[in-house]
């Protein structure tokens, strides 16, 4: 995969993908990049083309699909940025999903004990 380019992000913005990139570790080569149609809202133009990114990091087989804006450059940006996400322990969404695995291996074991004393 090739380095999208700065189109419409801050430079602070774009410079933080460079870091996260750097402190990872991760070389862009692992990582797969295609363009689908997606359907869904947005009528005939996103019906007709294709400005959905998926990149997958071929070493895990961790994909992440991106379609929020009708700019396939803007969408490619947000698109490596959420997969970098994935792999950075101390980002908010990393967190986020530990937080709701912890929620949900508390609820299982509620619903067994409740089940055990009934």
């Amino acid at each position: 995969m090739k380095l999208p380019p700065q189109s419409q992000l801050t430079d602070t913005k774009y410079n933080a993908i460079l870091k996260m990139i750097d402190d990872l570790s991760i070389n862009l080569n692992d990582i797969e990049e295609k363009f689908i149609h997606v359907g869904g809202h947005g009528g005939q133009k996103i019906n007709k083309s294709s400005n959905t990114v998926q990149l997958k990091h071929l070493p895990t087989g961790t994909i992440v699909k991106y379609q929020k804006h009708r700019a396939r450059a803007m969408n490619r940006i947000l698109a490596l940025r959420e997969l970098l996400e994935k792999f950075n322990p101390d980002s908010k969404k990393a967190k986020e999903i530990e937080k709701v695995r912890r929620q949900k291996g508390r609820r299982k074991r509620r619903s067994i004990d409740k089940k055990e004393n009934a």
